[in-house]
């Protein structure tokens, strides 16, 4: 026993080497994760912000496509999104939004400060951003009439993305 012991961090370090050059060096780390695309929107049902029973997401778009943005207030590019957000919604998208692991006097605090470019805003915690799949917010789900997430925009939406995001839309009608 005493003479395989000298080599237990040699194996160790061979078997590291070798998940990494398996894994690691064949992994895109630019691939985002996409599972809802061509599923409904997630179930849950969160609490509105401005307070009411816990309600779900793909009812407040009233049948009609719309955007789901996942967002909180010390993001920093939810910041720099804001005014595209606002120039949807006077282009007539409806965008419901749902806060991620977010105090619900910040979340007020900064729909205060930015706009509030939403019909509604639920507060969502962990578990929301489970259920989307979400990596880092802002992220944006693409929403058809039946309540199917169709696309999925991750980061800030850009003035460049706002006609394509309406122009997609219009699509779904």
């Amino acid at each position: 026993m005493r003479r395989i012991l000298p080599f237990i961090p040699v194996v160790v370090l061979v078997a590291m080497g070798l998940l990494f050059a398996v894994y690691g060096l064949h992994h895109d780390p630019q691939v985002q994760p996409n599972a809802l695309i061509g599923k409904p929107l997630p179930v849950n049902a969160w609490t509105p912000l401005n307070g009411g029973q816990p309600t779900r997401t793909a009812p407040l778009l009233n049948g009609k496509p719309g955007l789901v943005n996942l967002w909180f207030s010390t993001c920093g590019p939810c910041i720099i999104e804001s005014p595209q957000l606002m120039k949807l919604k006077q282009a007539g998208v409806n965008i419901v939004g749902v806060t991620w692991m977010d105090l619900p006097g910040n979340s007020a605090a900064f729909l205060d400060r930015y706009g509030n470019p939403y019909s509604q805003v639920l507060v969502g915690g962990e578990d929301s951003a489970v259920e989307f799949g979400i990596t880092a917010a802002p992220e944006t789900f693409i929403v058809n009439s039946k309540g199917m997430v169709v696309d999925k925009h991750v980061g800030i939406i850009t003035d460049e993305d706002v006609p394509r995001l309406i122009e997609e839309l219009k699509t779904l009608s």
